[in-house]
């Protein structure tokens, strides 16, 4: 079989006339291309350049090769051509938390897909927990998740800090009575810190409102449905963050986190820097809560 590394060195001392002007098109030393041509002459059991004249020419036999070894090259770098390609089409799957379902995260995946046409992303949004498991279970090929402890095969984590919410100018739950509440559903993480840590205060509390979607749980609060915990990034001017003075702790913030299949196409790669860029300016952005 001819090695396209053998016929490269071949045919650019041929393009180009001599050994030098050769090795300094290819980045080798000129001992390395001549060993090259040495090494495909032997393959080939005749002589393919004449060294006697200062600009080297092909033999009669090297003349028959040239078309050939062109042809070969040719196809290989088509070859190459058409696995990137097809690497760079692969369907990427992104597993999300609900909150960057909205425009929050989209541009970043839109900026991504402009410069990779080929490429499509399909986005799960859903519960930490839920996300998590399928990424365990191959589901996903990336994925940003929130979560209390980050696991150690994690690409990169920021800070994800709490707070509690309730509607702008309205005054804390009277401390007679059950704390009403606005959460996610059973087993979800911010469900699980709120009611424990209304517990372990020894405060009373019933579930008002429950969502699985978290646009729908900071409508619910700002309509004065009642109390919930969220990330700090989603307070808007409708909400109120209650103190813990008013008897509501500051909680201990979560970790949000990214994962990612060791083995991405270059488009993957690209998607995992912008989510890693676009993580860490929402860092930046988020203020913790006093």
């Amino acid at each position: 079989m001819l090695d396209p590394v053998l016929l490269r060195s071949f045919l650019t001392v041929v393009d180009t006339g001599n050994f030098t002007r050769a090795s300094e098109h290819l980045h080798l030393t000129q001992s390395t291309v001549s060993q090259h041509v040495i090494r495909l002459e032997e393959s080939l059991g005749c002589r393919l350049l004449d060294r006697a004249q200062r600009h080297v020419l092909p033999t009669e036999e090297g003349e028959r090769l040239l078309g050939y070894a062109r042809s070969i090259l040719r196809l290989a770098e088509e070859a190459r051509e058409s696995v990137a390609a097809a690497q760079a089409s692969a369907v990427l799957r992104l597993g999300a938390p609900e909150d960057f379902m909205g425009s929050t995260l989209m541009p970043t995946i839109a900026a991504v897909e402009a410069a990779y046409p080929r490429l499509r992303v399909e986005v799960e949004g859903g519960l930490s927990h839920e996300l998590l498991r399928r990424y365990r279970d191959g589901e996903l090929d990336l994925l940003l998740v929130k979560h209390w402890e980050v696991d150690a095969d994690c690409h990169a984590q920021w800070p994800e800090p709490l707070c509690w919410i309730t509607a702008s100018g309205s005054p804390p739950p009277a401390s007679d009575t059950a704390v009403p509440l606005v959460a996610f559903p059973s087993g979800a993480l911010y469900r699980q810190e709120m009611t424990a840590m209304l517990e372990t205060s020894g405060k009373p509390w019933h579930v008002r409102f429950s969502s699985p979607s978290l646009p729908s749980l900071s409508a619910a609060v700002a309509a004065g449905l009642g109390v919930s915990l969220l990330p700090a990034a989603c307070v808007t001017d409708e909400h109120r963050m209650l103190t813990p003075e008013e008897g509501f702790p500051t909680p201990d913030g979560l970790r949000l986190s990214l994962y990612a299949r060791s083995r991405l196409s270059d488009a993957g790669h690209a998607l995992l820097r912008a989510l890693a860029e676009f993580c860490e300016q929402r860092a930046a952005q988020v203020t913790p809560p006093a």
